[in-house]
């Protein structure tokens, strides 16, 4: 194989590979050699079919095969011998081809740039710590105590009023008639909430146990027994007790109910849990000041082509006139993704950064322990959307690399309070929505990985490429 550069524009390249007729010709006889074991031909002994004859009948489907072989194999070979790494998928170009003859093509590729990443130690960002006073643990407790009502049996002489729980068993009627799901027992309202069918509990308001109530409504359109959804149901309902909420009281029984030993580990466990949710939002705005900076670091030229690829993602569902208007803005945007994304992807790949199967599973039961009820949905969304899998390896990869890069750059360590967080948060918010957050949102994953096993497919988000550069 002979691979010559030519007609170099910047980062645009063409190769010219020839391969001489005489290595086709061992591709065929070795691709013949192959098939002719299980080719049956009459006159002919399994395995003893001359390669003049399989040439006859098989020979343009053979060579079809071939010819995307060597493309394949030498496309590669070229790209690495000359040490380019394609942005996007090269363009092939037959000169000459056939069996007989000398094979010559043209790859046109567009390669990555230079990126230079020497200059990351020196990123400024500011990294947060908020400190939860006792009085904001103090005070989500008492809203989750709030939360946990604790109903007890009253006098039967008592009536329901609004806050106080109904327990009933009920047999429903539309026109009459009975239908599916139409009786319920130990049915339990609190009345106020209208959690039931709307227009329910408020009809059971002043019911008294061992009462006997005809409760009318429309059946919702969600409701499970869709030939009777929209008409008019009568429930009869016997009230089998009336409770009123009893104040919960915060100690170390109640602590231990929540799954605490005691009340002194709720408080640690629930400041905790204060301290993580404003820690991951202001860990959010320390990743967004880094790719802030990223943006001022040098890349000698972005590629077309993934500029281009890069607006069609932005303008997904928008008119044409639109894009058109506003086409210089969105190819500035698509620039800057694009940019962060290449230095990212060169400081993951100088740094061996990788992202491991256990890791991406740890990911998937993380969400299915965010949704409980719903991790068969959850586990078989995965199964079936590998491009969903590959989102998920990105953004797992993404959050590697900027951990890498706080724990190399400069971090101004700042102790706050929970109330200058939310302050944070706040002004971070409103100067999100007024300027251009364009980079704010992650651009990576379209060309994560390059190898056949972990290719990704192409996501919304900055061109992260992989764990390790591959050659396509």
């Amino acid at each position: 194989m002979k691979v010559t550069i030519e007609n170099k524009k910047g980062l645009n390249k063409d190769l010219k590979v020839f391969i001489d007729k005489k290595t086709i010709s061992t591709y065929m006889n070795d691709k013949y050699e192959e098939i002719k074991k299980n080719v049956v031909i009459k006159g002919f002994r399994p395995g003893k079919v001359p390669n003049d004859i399989l040439k006859k009948q098989f020979g343009k489907a053979i060579f079809g095969e071939v010819l995307d072989k060597v493309l394949k194999e030498t496309t590669t070979k070229a790209l690495d011998e000359n040490k380019i790494k394609p942005a996007g998928q090269p363009k092939i170009d037959l000169k000459t081809y056939g069996e007989d003859k000398d094979l010559e093509y043209i790859i046109s590729v567009t390669e990555f740039p230079k990126v230079e990443i020497e200059s990351i130690e020196n990123i400024k960002f500011d990294e947060y710590n908020v400190t939860i006073e006792s009085k904001e643990t103090d005070k989500r407790i008492k809203e989750i105590a709030k939360n946990q009502k604790n109903f007890v049996d009253v006098d039967p002489a008592k009536v329901a009023n609004e806050g106080d729980l109904v327990v009933f068993d009920y047999k429903a009627t539309v026109n009459g008639k009975e239908f599916k799901g139409s009786e319920g027992k130990n049915t339990q309202l609190e009345i106020g909430k209208d959690l039931f069918i709307k227009g329910f509990d408020k009809q059971l308001v002043k019911a008294k146990k061992d009462e006997t109530i005809n409760v009318e409504v429309n059946l919702p359109e969600n409701f499970p027994e869709k030939e009777v959804t929209g008409k008019k149901a009568v429930f009869v309902c016997k009230i089998t007790a009336v409770k009123k909420p009893k104040e919960v009281i915060i100690d170390d029984e109640f602590a231990k109910n929540l799954g605490a030993k005691d009340l002194i580990d709720l408080k640690k466990l629930i400041s905790k849990q204060i301290n993580d949710e404003y820690k991951n939002s202001l860990n959010t705005l320390s990743k967004n000041q880094i790719l802030k900076e990223l943006e001022k670091f040098k890349v000698e030229e972005i590629p077309g082509n993934l500029v281009e690829e890069e607006v069609k993602i932005l303008t997904q569902g928008m008119k044409e006139d639109e894009i058109k208007n506003k086409k210089k803005e969105f190819e500035k945007t698509a620039k800057k993704r694009i940019k962060v994304g290449l230095i990212l992807n060169e400081f993951g790949e100088k740094n061996n950064v990788k992202v491991e199967e256990h890791e991406i599973q740890a990911e998937v039961q993380k969400q299915l322990r965010m949704m409980p009820g719903q991790e068969n949905i959850v586990r078989e969304f995965y199964e079936k959307n590998p491009s969903a899998l590959a989102s998920l390896r990105g953004n797992i990869y993404e959050e590697k690399i900027i951990n890498l890069i706080k724990s190399k750059a400069k971090s101004s360590k700042k102790n706050i309070t929970k109330d200058e967080a939310v302050k944070i948060l706040k002004e971070a918010n409103a100067h999100y929505h007024s300027h251009d957050h364009s980079n704010e949102e992650s651009y990576h994953k379209k060309n994560q990985s390059k190898s056949k096993s972990d290719q990704p497919k192409k996501t919304k988000s900055r061109t992260l490429k992989s764990e390790k550069t591959k050659k396509s």
